[in-house]
């Protein structure tokens, strides 16, 4: 048996208490949390700072960790999709160490459960083996090409097939880019399965452009590719209107980046699927779009936020408190009490883990995080510059 206090405890889903003992048996699961005086006899471990839940990672991409420090920043996402599929075929030791120091960083981080991307089976034996709970979405495109739709899907398929046994979803990359007939096949896969499911959301301007009036870069882009896009017909709506009239309503559906959208399309997507969650990548988005959503339009329309890392390609850390750090320091009018509740208990209920995660609630296992460096600023409190995170549970 464990005792632990801290100058302040987060429980993930009620926020901040102050003068309480988490108890926890030999395993990590928490028997109790009680107030101090009530646990205040022998064996007490004093944490300086705030104790919260493990974090959550709702989005990554375990398998591009070895092009970390590879792109330049600020390019937008076009340029930025060019050079990750002409740089990400390097030799397979490379991919797979770097793969493996991903997963030890964000154990490391305090992650516990990480929504992650797979385009191929790189990742398994990591997943396998690590210390994190993994749920995988195998991401599917076809590049918007409904006659190739088969063909794409039947080399993911492949790739789904190979994740059994481990907490998996085949899900669409993103609207631009998975076709009508593509989203009926993934739409097959995942019919009698009720998991989560996550797609790229309105990252860039250009999405919502094509499918406003086929105007922006993707046309283009996927030109260059050798793709014709005369069979593409605008829908006269930005793009999220498509994935909603494509996606299952009845699934836990994570939309990520959002960066474009409005409280309108918000409400819309709520409307919708009520089991829908908006995964933040703050550092992700400064990176390649140089960019960041409008969290207060979230937050008028009372929607479930969620923090992601995106991958080591367009980020510098695999840090959940580096992303609270940025957040903060771009939307002062956001708190750090809050901020934890995304990282920890939204994460766990977007991924369907708030049963043993996301939350100090007696009988979870939900692992145990030690934030130093924290600083009352105006009667608000936030992460210092050097603040860092411990798993201590």
């Amino acid at each position: 048996m464990r005792k632990l206090r801290s100058d302040f405890i987060h429980t993930g889903d009620q926020g901040f208490i102050s003068n309480h003992v988490i108890i926890l048996d030999d395993s990590g699961t928490i028997l109790d949390l009680v107030p101090f005086e009530e646990g205040k006899n022998s064996g007490i471990e004093y944490y300086p700072g705030i104790l919260v839940p493990g974090f959550i990672n709702a989005h990554c991409h375990l398998e591009l960790s070895h092009l970390k420090g590879k792109f330049d920043t600020g390019t937008r996402l076009i340029p930025f999709l060019k050079s990750v599929v002409s740089q990400r075929e390097i030799e397979q030791d490379i991919i797979m160490q770097a793969i493996a120091d991903a997963d030890r960083e964000m154990s490391a981080e305090g992650i516990v459960a990480v929504g992650d991307i797979s385009n191929k089976t790189d990742t398994i034996q990591v997943k396998q083996n690590s210390r994190i709970h993994y749920h995988t979405f195998v991401e599917a495109f076809d590049f918007l090409q409904d006659h190739l739709a088969q063909s794409f899907f039947d080399g993911y398929k492949k790739v789904y097939d190979s994740y059994e046994g481990l907490s998996r979803a085949m899900v669409p990359h993103a609207p631009y880019s998975v076709s009508n007939t593509l989203f009926d096949l993934i739409n097959e896969v995942n019919a009698d399965d009720q998991t989560v499911l996550s797609i790229h959301n309105q990252e860039t301007i250009d999405e919502d452009l094509l499918f406003l009036d086929k105007s922006g870069a993707f046309v283009s882009f996927w030109e260059s590719f050798g793709f014709k896009m005369d069979a593409f017909k605008p829908t006269g709506k930005e793009s999220v209107y498509y994935a909603m009239d494509r996606m299952q309503k009845d699934q836990h559906t994570l939309f990520i980046h959002n960066t474009q959208m409005k409280e309108s399309q918000i409400r819309d997507v709520l409307s919708w699927n009520p089991n829908s969650f908006f995964v933040t990548c703050a550092n992700a988005n400064l990176f390649i779009e140089n960019a960041l959503p409008d969290y207060s339009q979230f937050l008028n329309a009372e929607a479930s936020l969620c923090i992601g890392t995106d991958s080591l390609s367009s980020n510098w850390h695999l840090s959940i408190l580096e992303e609270i750090k940025t957040i903060l320091r771009y939307n002062s009018f956001l708190g750090l009490e809050e901020l934890l509740t995304w990282a920890t208990f939204n994460g766990a209920k977007a991924l369907k883990l708030n049963d043993r995660l996301g939350s100090i609630t007696k009988n979870k296992q939900p692992g145990i995080n030690w934030i130093q460096d924290i600083k009352n600023v105006n009667g608000k409190w936030i992460p210092g510059k050097d603040a860092k995170v411990k798993r201590v549970v």
